[in-house]
């Protein structure tokens, strides 16, 4: 399509069908995402685990891969000879091109693998956790202690010389606040490995974490129907991704 529509290296002076010309074009590069995800595969088995710089390079190197096979169509179909400025040229274009896809295919591949292993997280622990009911006690004389079902708690929030905490009872959404420390929280809870700090601020319970959005710096979390966006923030998100990983 962008050789078609963008007509580049003076492809609008070609005086036969452009379209059929292009249609080889997308076919070699089609051919070679083929050969190089072949190539490729078994590096996924010794490389583990795959990050994020692996697959920048891995797309990377099949874009040049594409390049220099489109520039050997190129020079065929053409008659053009084979120089080394022509060279540089396409693989320059190829890589201002491969640059943009680059970090759209990795930022796409990297929110699908994250939304993959916090539904695997899901589906690993909430079965196993049905029964079990948590305490979150109230220091308050006259307060009165909180006990729901660990799958209920959403998150919990500090508020000065309080906790807010937020869970679901019968299907909606619910709040209390406590008289309590969220260090108190994380101490009576500590057994539950799904009940994790992610800020200085909140402790979210892993289980209902429905979608995730961000990068090193910082995610924001989706809880189920919650309309609150809770925060990870950086010094947290290395052991958020031993969670999920």
């Amino acid at each position: 399509m962008i050789l078609y529509l963008l007509q580049p290296f003076g492809f609008s002076m070609y005086q036969g069908s452009k379209l059929l010309v292009s249609l080889l074009f997308g076919f070699v590069t089609f051919g070679c995402c083929l050969v190089f995800g072949l190539a490729e595969r078994p590096l996924h088995k010794y490389i583990v685990p795959w990050r994020i710089w692996h697959e920048s390079l891995a797309i990377l190197g099949m874009i040049l891969f594409i390049g220099i096979c489109n520039f050997l169509v190129f020079s065929v179909v053409f008659s053009f000879p084979i120089t080394l400025v022509m060279f540089l040229m396409f693989l320059y274009w190829t890589l201002i091109i491969g640059v943009f896809v680059t970090i759209c295919s990795v930022s796409q591949n990297y929110y699908r693998y994250l939304r993959n292993q916090l539904e695997a997280l899901l589906d690993k622990t909430t079965d196993q956790q049905t029964d079990i009911i948590i305490t979150i006690r109230d220091n308050n004389v006259r307060g009165n202690d909180l006990q729901i079902p660990i799958n209920s708690l959403l998150y919990i929030e500090a508020q000065k010389n309080n906790v807010s905490v937020c869970y679901t009872n019968d299907d909606k959404i619910a709040t209390a606040e406590l008289h309590t420390t969220l260090a108190a929280v994380l101490d009576d809870l500590q057994a539950y490995q799904n009940i994790f700090q992610c800020h200085r601020s909140f402790v979210v319970n892993l289980n209902n974490i429905t979608s995730a959005q961000g990068n090193s710096n910082g995610y924001q979390l989706n809880l189920g129907k919650c309309h609150t966006v809770v925060p990870v923030s950086r010094t947290y998100v290395p052991k958020l991704k031993s969670f999920i990983a």
